[in-house]
């Protein structure tokens, strides 16, 4: 589970203890992390993922360890059948399942839109129905683009550069317009460059993190789009999930409100890259730059204090600490112990 302050699981489990929970894409990355944090929370978790971008194993472990209270259903948030069985009895709905990656929206910007902006749809239709308490939806920081000003705020209009931001921010309007005319309520996390241990690496598509420790972990150079002087805004798993736990347990109304979750600090990708060859000492292999990336901002920053403002939220985890954890995790996983690795 992830590093989580206990505070904030006794505050989530006086709200979910005994309750079902639903949540889409539960077999990706943030997902997996959020199913651990709700079971310890005391809910009872349905996933629905349809394994396009993710694997069963850790469903596979929970469902062995807690069958009582995990709920497995293999299906798209297309397939309504699926999404119905997944939603049955929910309280609640963490919407987390989509089509990632701004890159491979350029390849295929039809099925970004379809999963992500027509699958909340479909998400938000079935809360309804089943009279879900509300529906939190992982949005991106990818839907402010590269529109002047930093940090974002909220109330800077989004300007998606992205087919797959342009779905993010129809989604976000869709959980608006299901909150202000329908009744359902509501609140959409975006998320800056969140990171951490069990980040996929092994995609054409991985998030520069992972992909760049894998390569560092095989003693290759880390590739690195265009000058590698863009900035992000990190942020560390644990603090996501605190997000979704934050937004569950909130009291204030929620209509459709989108707040930033990360930490309100730039790195470069080229400081991001150094950082990694330290931590890991391979400080021989010099990135390789190529072309930079249709779609890509350049600079991304958060401001948080709506989050604060309306979800007590506030970062926990410094980006050398996470860094650290998440790269200790990677080379555990690769068979190689931390003093190798880092030699």
């Amino acid at each position: 589970m992830p590093r989580l302050p206990n505070d904030l699981i006794d505050r989530a489990a006086h709200h979910l203890d005994g309750r079902r929970v639903c949540v889409t894409g539960g077999c990706g990355f943030i997902g997996g992390h959020l199913v651990d944090a709700l079971l310890a929370c005391g809910a009872s978790v349905s996933i629905i993922d349809d394994l396009s971008a993710s694997t069963a194993e850790h469903a596979a472990t929970l469902l062995e360890a807690d069958p009582a209270r995990v709920r497995f259903v293999r299906a798209s948030v297309l397939d309504d059948r699926g999404l119905h069985e997944a939603m049955r009895d929910a309280h609640m709905v963490f919407h987390l399942a989509a089509v990632g990656s701004v890159p491979r929206s350029i390849q295929d910007p039809e099925r970004s839109w379809v999963v992500n902006a027509t699958g909340t749809a479909r998400v938000l239709e079935e809360a309804r129905r089943s009279s879900a308490r509300r529906v939190i939806l992982s949005s991106s920081s990818s839907v402010y683009g590269d529109a002047p000003g930093l940090p974002r705020h909220e109330d800077q209009l989004p300007a998606p550069a992205s087919p797959y931001a342009a779905s993010k921010a129809a989604a976000e309007h869709a959980c608006a317009a299901w909150s202000r005319s329908l009744g359902v309520e509501t609140i959409c996390l975006r998320y800056f460059n969140v990171y951490g241990p069990r980040q996929r690496a092994d995609s054409d598509y991985a998030a520069v993190i992972p992909q760049t420790i894998a390569r560092l972990l095989a003693n290759e150079p880390p590739v690195v789009h265009g000058d590698g002087e863009q900035t992000r805004d990190f942020t560390y798993v644990a603090d996501a999930v605190a997000a979704n736990l934050l937004a569950a347990i909130s009291e204030t109304p929620a209509r459709g409100e989108a707040v930033n979750i990360g930490c309100g600090q730039r790195t470069s990708i080229n400081d991001l890259v150094k950082r990694l060859s330290e931590l890991l000492e391979r400080p021989g292999l010099e990135p390789v730059h190529t072309e930079a990336r249709s779609g890509d901002v350049r600079d991304s920053q958060a401001d948080v204090s709506r989050a604060s403002e309306l979800l007590g939220f506030k970062p926990t985890i410094a980006l050398r600490d996470g860094l650290a954890e998440t790269v200790d995790w990677y080379a555990d996983t690769a068979g190689v112990s931390g003093g190798d690795a880092r030699r």
